[in-house]
């Protein structure tokens, strides 16, 4: 395959926690503007095939590779070009949610007010985080995707305690990324506005 290619792909990729083999031999590819729901029952392995995918966890066999090369060449590559977005929210409670997402920028670049207004955060850039209500603690969470491109989204249940309203926002987000040829990768239980999306199932 062309190193030109963006690609994401994992080949005969193994997965253990402990003595017992949470997954192994998964193929996986998601090509540019694509996007893949990780489907299966709790415990089946989706947020541990997100962590590995996102370098957290190491991979007991297989191989990960970004345009052909096995991201374990340069890891540091690797996790510039991805977001990682897990159950917990990494919100700093005695911060405002500007200074939050200020932080935030401060590692990965971007600027804070566009992401507030594209999760309707910019009424609350002042509030402490430890204010905020459990939806509006995962729209700041969310909103560090806003901040600057990044060519790999790894969802983890994006839509946690989302109302209507901010699931669309979410979507409209979504939409951006993949237009400019962004890749999506979601662990989900409920619905995602993620249309054409393939499904994989753990």
């Amino acid at each position: 395959m062309s190193r030109g290619v963006r690609v994401l792909e994992t080949i005969d990729l193994a997965c253990w926690r402990g003595e017992r083999a949470v997954f192994a031999g998964l193929d996986l590819r998601v090509r540019p503007g694509g996007a893949t729901l990780l489907l299966g029952q709790n415990g089946a392995g989706k947020s541990s095939l997100l962590r590995v995918l996102a370098g957290l966890l190491p991979a007991a066999a297989g191989r990960i590779t970004w345009q052909g090369q096995d991201v374990r060449e340069d890891p540091a590559a690797h996790a510039r070009r991805l977001r990682y977005l897990g159950h917990l929210d990494a919100l700093k409670p005695a911060l405002t949610v500007r200074e939050n997402l200020a932080f935030h920028a401060a590692l990965t670049g971007g600027a804070v007010e566009p992401a507030l207004a594209a999760l309707g955060l910019s009424a609350l850039a002042e509030l402490p985080g430890r204010m905020l209500s459990a939806g509006q603690r995962r729209r700041l969470a969310l909103a560090r995707l806003a901040l600057a491109p990044a060519a790999i989204w790894l969802l983890d249940e994006p839509t946690l305690g989302l109302d209507a309203a901010s699931v669309e926002r979410l979507g409209a987000l979504l939409a951006a990324h993949r237009a400019q040829g962004g890749l999506v990768i979601a662990a989900t239980h409920l619905p995602l506005p993620l249309p054409g999306a393939e499904e994989f199932r753990l």
